[in-house]
This record gives C-alpha cells, sequence and structure tokens, in this order.
C-alpha cells in the first residue's frame, strides 16, 4: 500500500500528533483490506474568500467564530481546499474509519500556509479515536447564531490532540432511555510559538510548546420532546516554556513548565503547584484551569422548539463553586485550617440564552437571543491568609489570562466567546485579553425564505470595562452588526456575501464586506 509507505517513511522526522496517528490507523493489516471501501465517496470542498474593510480591523462578525480560519486585517483573503471522508459513511457497521485535510494559502493571516485539518479517527460502536487537528463544534448552543461557548468555543485554530469522545448521547441502560450520556477527553499540543515569539514586544511574556488537556461531560434526563441537559466543560493548559520579559542583561527569564506524568495527572484532576510557586506558601493548582457549566432545556413541538440554555465560565475553585474555605487560624496557625468557615461568592457572571425555532415559517425560522455579565469575576479584591489577617478571599479572577501562560488563545484568537477581546487587537506586543469585564446583549436571526437562499442576521451590542488590573477609562461602548446571505446553485455551487460592521470605542469603527465562493461534492468511485 503506498500510501503506508510513505508515512513509514516520513513519520520518524515528523513527531506531529496527528501523523502518528495515521501511521497507527491506516497502516493496520486490518484497514488494508478495505482500501478501496476507505477511498470511496469522498466529500471534497474548495472555497475562495476575500474581505475588504475600512478602519481599524476587519468588522467582529467577519472574524469570529470560525475555527480561526480569519483575519483581522482590513484586506484579507485565501484560497482552501479539503479532502475528506467523515465517519457516517460507517454508520451501518459497528466500527467505522475517518480521516481529512483542509488547507489553505492565504493573505493577511497570521500565516501564509494553513494546515487548518488533518486528522484521522475511528470508531467502535458509540466510542470515537481521533487524533489529529480536527474544528470540534461546540455543545448545546447555535453554531451559526450564538455568540460562542465559554470554555469550549469554535474561535480559534483547532489543537493537533490525540482525543478520545463518545460524541452522541448514548443512553444509560436500565434509566428506560430517561438518562443519557455523552462527553469527551483529549490532550495535545498547541502549535502557535513561533506566532507568539514573533508578536510579542521585548516586554511581553510568550510560551513555547504549551501542551492542551480538555473533557467535558454531559448528561441529558428526558426521552421525549421535553429534555434536559447538564453538563461540565473543563480545560487546562500546562507544559512547556513560558519566556518573561527581557531583564537588564538583555536575556528572557524561562519557566520550564511540568510535563511529565503527574502534570498530565494534574492536569486531569486539578492540583500540584505553578512552576513559579514551588516552595512559595501561596500555591495555585498546576496549569491555567479553567471551565464552564452549562445547561439546556429543550422544548420541542410540531410547530415549534425552544431552548432555553445557561453557561457559567470559571478560572479557580471560588467561581467554579462559589464557595472558598475561609476558616485559617492566626499568629503561628495561620496557615492551619481551624473553623468551618467559608467565603460564598455570588452566582452573577453567566451567559443566558435562548433559542427558538419555527418550523413553518421558513423566512424566519431560528431565532437566538443571548445575556452575557462578566464583570464580578468573585469580586475586586483578592487577599491571601497570612499571619497577621486570617481573611481569604479568591476574588480579581481575570478571565482567559494567567500569570505563567499567555491565557485561553491560541494562534491570537481567544478559544472560547469572542466578545472576550481577543490578544490579535492588541497594538502593544502583549498576548492578553484586555477587556474581560463586559456585559453584552446579542440577537441572532436566520431563515430560509427560497430554497437556494439562506441569510442570518446578527446584532450584539456591548459595554466593556477592560480588567481589574487594566480598567478602560470609562465605560467602552461596542455595537457589531453581521447581514450574510448565501445563494446555492446547480452542482453543488455557493455564493455567500456579507456586510458587517463595528461602531464604538470598544473594537472602532470598522466597515467590511466579505464574498465566499463554494464548491462541495463527492468523488465516488
Amino acid at each position: 500500500m503506498v500510501f503506508c509507505t510513505l508515512i513509514r517513511t516520513f513519520a520518524p522526522m515528523n513527531r506531529r500528533i496527528y501523523i502518528i496517528g495515521v501511521a497507527a490507523l491506516l497502516c493496520s493489516g486490518s484497514l488494508q483490506a478495505q482500501e478501496r471501501h476507505l477511498l470511496d465517496s469522498l466529500h471534497y470542498r474548495a472555497e475562495l474568500q476575500a474581505t475588504v474593510a475600512s478602519g481599524d480591523h476587519a468588522p467582529l462578525w467577519l472574524n469570529a467564530n470560525k475555527y480561526g480560519m480569519s483575519s483581522l486585517k482590513t484586506t484579507n483573503g485565501f484560497l482552501r481546499a479539503a479532502l475528506a471522508r467523515p465517519l457516517s459513511l460507517d454508520n451501518g457497521r459497528k466500527w467505522g474509519v475517518g480521516y481529512g485535510i483542509d488547507a489553505a494559502v492565504a493573505a493577511g493571516f497570521t500565516s501564509t500556509l494553513v494546515l487548518q485539518q488533518a486528522y484521522v479517527e475511528g470508531r467502535w460502536l458509540k466510542g470515537v479515536l481521533t487524533v489529529g487537528a480536527k474544528e470540534q463544534p461546540m455543545e448545546l448552543k447555535n453554531p451559526e447564531l450564538s455568540s460562542g461557548a465559554q470554555a469550549l468555543g469554535i474561535n480559534a485554530r483547532p489543537v493537533p490532540s490525540v482525543r478520545l469522545s463518545l460524541p452522541d448521547y448514548w443512553a444509560i441502560p436500565f434509566t428506560r432511555g430517561w438518562l443519557s450520556l455523552k462527553g469527551h477527553i483529549a490532550y495535545g499540543k498547541t502549535t502557535d510559538g513561533k506566532w507568539q515569539k514573533d508578536f510579542v514586544s521585548d516586554n511581553n511574556r510568550y510560551t513555547e510548546g504549551t501542551l492542551l488537556h480538555t473533557k467535558a461531560g454531559y448528561l441529558k434526563i428526558g426521552p421525549k420532546n421535553i429534555t434536559l441537559e447538564l453538563g461540565l466543560e473543563m480545560a487546562s493548559q500546562f507544559g512547556g516554556k513560558s519566556y518573561y520579559d527581557i531583564n537588564n542583561d538583555g536575556q528572557r527569564e524561562v519557566i520550564e513548565n511540568a510535563a511529565g506524568l503527574k502534570a498530565f495527572w494534574h492536569a486531569f484532576v486539578p492540583g500540584g503547584s505553578g512552576a513559579d510557586e514551588v516552595g512559595s506558601d501561596y500555591r495555585n493548582s498546576e496549569g491555567n484551569q479553567l471551565g464552564s457549566w452549562v445547561a439546556r432545556l429543550n422544548i420541542d413541538q410540531p410547530s415549534w422548539y425552544l431552548g432555553i440554555y445557561a453557561d457559567h465560565f470559571f478560572e479557580d475553585h471560588s467561581s467554579m463553586f462559589m464557595l472558598d474555605y475561609n476558616g485559617y487560624g492566626q499568629g503561628q496557625e495561620w496557615d492551619t485550617r481551624k473553623d468551618r468557615r467559608y467565603f460564598l461568592y455570588d452566582l452573577k457572571d453567566i451567559m443566558l440564552g435562548a433559542e427558538l425555532k419555527l418550523k413553518r415559517i421558513p423566512w424566519l425560522n431560528d431565532i437566538v437571543v443571548e445575556y452575557l455579565y462578566t464583570k464580578y469575576q468573585s469580586g475586586p479584591v483578592y487577599h491571601d491568609h497570612s499571619p497577621y489577617i486570617s481573611s481569604h478571599l479568591g476574588g480579581r479572577d481575570d478571565y482567559y489570562n494567567h500569570h505563567i501562560f499567555t491565557g485561553w488563545q491560541h494562534w491570537g484568537q481567544v478559544m472560547g466567546n469572542p466578545l472576550y477581546r481577543s490578544p490579535l487587537y492588541n497594538d502593544n506586543g502583549s498576548i492578553r485579553v484586555t477587556d474581560n469585564r463586559f456585559v453584552a446583549w446579542h440577537l441572532g436571526v436566520g431563515g430560509q425564505p427560497l430554497a437556494p437562499l439562506h441569510y442570518r442576521f446578527l446584532a450584539t451590542y456591548q459595554t466593556g470595562l477592560g480588567t481589574y488590573a487594566d480598567p478602560l477609562p470609562g465605560r467602552h461602548y461596542n455595537l457589531s452588526l453581521l447581514a450574510e446571505a448565501s445563494w446555492r446553485f446547480p452542482h453543488d455551487w455557493m455564493v455567500r456575501g456579507a456586510l458587517a460592521m463595528d461602531k464604538g470605542r470598544l473594537l472602532g469603527d470598522n466597515y467590511g464586506f466579505q464574498l465566499s465562493i463554494i464548491k462541495t461534492g463527492i468523488l465516488a468511485k
């Protein structure tokens, strides 16, 4: 098999996870006999896109929630081609195999050649093992009309990972279909180290070789037209090297973050301590730990559907459980737990949303409304207990930022909700989210008035305050709009056009137009 011979030849030259996975799965003896089957009915996609804008940046909704395949430059574009074998082709079998390659040549992007996806995956019964970089959908939200998930979003480039998942709900035995589970666990490695090094200025931090762990679990209650979904999404950045600002000797301080088996375990179950905190009286869990509690109530009727959902983001225990221990002693017992006393935090920071689908009104068949509040962050005061003051207050959580890592971002785009201002917007060479305390209202509307015509409209109004450490001078407001329409032609051709704008001090006054020409199809033997 020529393909496997090439992989065996070149795999030692490249240690990327997805190459190892391709060699392991596609070169196995059991799959060689299925070569013709695995090369049949390949799905292809080719896309040419161009964006022209005025102002400081391309408008928000021409850039956001596109898995990082986008740019803030006022003039940008790409030529993109993808070839994939979906797992769904093997739905009639106990096992299934899928793979894909997706690359682009871009102008005005963070890199000229973009390897967006390269993966291979195998399924046995309900379980799926995916190796490589693949765009994973966000859960419990509309990917086209929502502003985005707060923890595991679709705003940044995918990270090459080894991912074990239960992608579809599996009914728990003996519950008569009332309880179902799905979820995933993944470990991977980020690919933006060189970009970070080139982007930052001398007095700012960057990282190289950062490892990423994500996991999520969702429970669905109810088998019929009224169901409740409850979930927990968590992530951890760990390992690699952190380079601090240049000192008086002209050198950067380098911190080697733990990357052994204990580090992998502490990423899964938060524990240990940061590399710069070893021997310190005050220790945070190893790595950058974050996540979200998510929930969605679904009411499905013959002519309409209503979904009501919530997403509570957290960076540490104080915001995860809204409870922190506060019963330390005094004097020599300052670090000893003495009393059953706790500090209770408010549940203020949350994303609330509702989605209404009108099944018999094609020209207005999907409406999404969302409200986001992130100003609290466990409060404006942070104080660790000491020999002199025993009280412990865990505030100033600084969402999406971290004191060792460059925060919840990949290639300059936040990996959660794009209303947290991504580091790509920064013009001071800093990889930080400079606006994470805000209130926002978001509206998304979609419809298909004609069989070949589909449209969507997005409107977002946001009030930003900056961060606790670096507040903005007063409240900054922003209005972002998008009007997009696509028309499908015969033979699987599609043209999509979009007009967008930003208005306000938060993102500036930006106006832009985006045009895409897309061809899809199946290469069938």
